[in-house]
């Protein structure tokens, strides 16, 4: 694998720019397991190693479980997951996963479970992991790195 761009190094206003959003998405009334939750799914779909890596960790740091991390990619398939934790799965693999877009059926779910700020904010902690699994996926980002 050849040595690619490091933005934070040649871009910083870009990176800082990027930072400001993840700064204020850890202020937002999200919880942490909720926000763990879509950032290890969504960098899963999106193969972004790195990001699986460093937010894999960071969940369990916040409590989350082993089991429930090795079964994540298969959600659906287990009762492991509460109704709100499968809403917000749901949101993140139709966010992630454009563009199909996001299906009315999975919007109404989360629109009945979650008042309307947590839930624009549950679409920008989305999108913001997804940003971040591009940086990671087309500069080739490891872990440790």
């Amino acid at each position: 694998m050849s040595k690619r761009i490091r933005i934070k190094e040649v871009e910083p206003a870009i990176y800082k720019a990027m930072m400001a959003l993840e700064n204020y998405m850890a202020t937002t009334k999200i919880e942490k397991l909720h926000k763990d939750l879509i950032k290890v799914r969504a960098s899963q779909i999106n193969g972004c190693t790195y990001c699986m890596d460093i937010h894999s960790r960071e969940a369990r740091q916040h409590g989350e479980t082993e089991q429930r991390l090795y079964v994540l990619t298969n959600w659906r398939e287990t009762d492991l997951f509460s109704e709100e934790e499968q809403a917000i799965l749901a949101m993140t693999e139709e966010v992630t996963l454009l563009p199909q877009g996001v299906s009315d059926e999975t919007y109404e779910r989360a629109a009945k479970l979650f008042d309307e700020q947590y839930l624009a904010q549950l679409i920008m902690a989305i999108i913001t992991i997804n940003a971040w699994n591009r940086i990671g996926v087309s500069t080739h980002m490891i872990p440790n790195e």
